[in-house]
């Protein structure tokens, strides 16, 4: 298999280092605006140049970003090359219309490294649905928000403070936006349940309420009721549709879930007849997103071509009949928190049963009135 590569950043210097070792890969071309001498005449930075050489089959893309990567990967498609990608936001964002071309131009379109880094999580939803029908989703994906509730945990500093640390640890961009305020997390249990679930949803399906306005007087409160504080994602069928959103929870000590240490990832799936599997690593990373990269491209060369569902279609969410309690701490409480209240927590309350669909469009208004206001689901 002859690829062209594009992007020699973090994740494309750990694909071409990783390929390098492979006896039946070859890395023909790279793309990338800088210069590299290190890489001789590979180093490319006209696209034509890759997309018109008829021996290269696989295009992988780590540029990340929608643009213009959306392009490449059409582009590719097109000319009959698959695409490799580790760029969720890119897949989640055009999720159907790259499945759809991938399926006309009867090409592979693989983005295992898109969601958990080098965990092998899309790959095996792809094989238990071959025997099983998995119920329901749910998980830690992001490390660099589990890294923040973790320090906080574990030492006496604020959110303020546990940023900088994971920025400076390389963990955290500079403008950390997508991972504190959940949109990073929103783009991964999008793209796996739609391939859990056979399902198209898009972000507008998804609600979303990050840990930015966390403070560690709610940490100290979730210590003293023997619960961690975790931002996870979620997604579950419910009848003949589903229900995704991403959260912070409050997950009891004792379980697996509340003990996952610095920048790890823990993600799930049930399954009717598995039950319960979870999948523990690194999931960002040179290497381990790099590995997934990889081993796209070695099972491509082995013949797969199939995205990891077959048949996707549009389903009803029914985030309306989820239903769980909040903690809630808001400086501006009003008749509608007064009315859903079940006891004071705190310096905040816990409510009621209340629907992720009502509870989510609650916090979305009240977070305008009020930046610091926090909801984390009990369960």
């Amino acid at each position: 298999m002859k690829i062209g590569l594009l992007g020699f950043g973090t994740v494309g210097a750990g694909v071409y280092h990783i390929i390098s070792k492979q006896a039946d890969l070859e890395i023909k071309y790279v793309l990338d605006l800088r210069e590299f001498p290190e890489l001789g005449d590979k180093l490319v930075h006209d696209y034509s140049v890759i997309l018109n050489d008829p021996e290269i089959d696989t295009v992988v893309e780590v540029l990340g970003g929608l643009h213009p990567s959306y392009e490449f990967a059409v582009q590719a498609m097109e000319k009959g090359k698959n695409f490799v990608t580790a760029n969720k936001h890119l897949v989640c964002h055009y999720f159907t219309e790259l499945t759809s071309l991938a399926a006309k131009r009867g090409v592979a379109f693989r983005c295992t490294a898109a969601v958990g880094g080098g965990l092998p999580w899309l790959t095996s939803l792809e094989r238990a649905k071959r025997v099983d029908k998995i119920s329901e989703i749910w998980g830690i994906m992001n490390g660099t928000t589990n890294y923040i509730l973790e320090t906080m945990r574990s030492s006496p500093v604020a959110f303020d403070k546990a940023l900088s640390e994971a920025q400076a640890l390389g963990y955290a961009e500079a403008d950390p936006s997508a991972d504190i305020d959940g949109l990073d997390i929103q783009r991964k249990v999008i793209i796996s349940a739609n391939i859990a679930f056979n399902c198209l949803l898009t972000e507008a399906d998804v609600p979303v309420f990050g840990i930015r306005g966390i403070r560690k007087e709610d940490i100290d409160l979730f210590k003293s009721e023997n619960v961690v504080c975790k931002l996870t994602a979620n997604a579950m069928r419910i009848d003949d549709g589903v229900a995704a959103f991403v959260e912070p929870i409050l997950v009891p000590a004792n379980e697996p879930d509340a003990n996952i240490p610095s920048n790890f990832n823990l993600i799930t799936f049930i399954g009717e007849n598995v039950g319960r599997l979870s999948f523990y690593g690194q999931g960002a990373g040179r290497y381990p997103t790099a590995f997934n990269c990889v081993q796209d491209c070695v099972d491509i060369a082995s013949g797969v071509k199939d995205f990891y569902a077959g048949a996707l279609k549009y389903v009803p969410v029914y985030n309306d009949r989820e239903e769980h309690y909040y903690y809630v701490r808001t400086s501006c409480p009003d008749s509608w928190l007064g009315e859903h209240m079940s006891k004071p927590m705190g310096n905040g309350v816990m409510t009621h049963l209340v629907s992720v669909k009502e509870m989510h469009a609650w916090a979305k208004e009240k977070i305008k009135e009020d930046p610091e206001c926090f909801i984390a689901g009990i369960r």
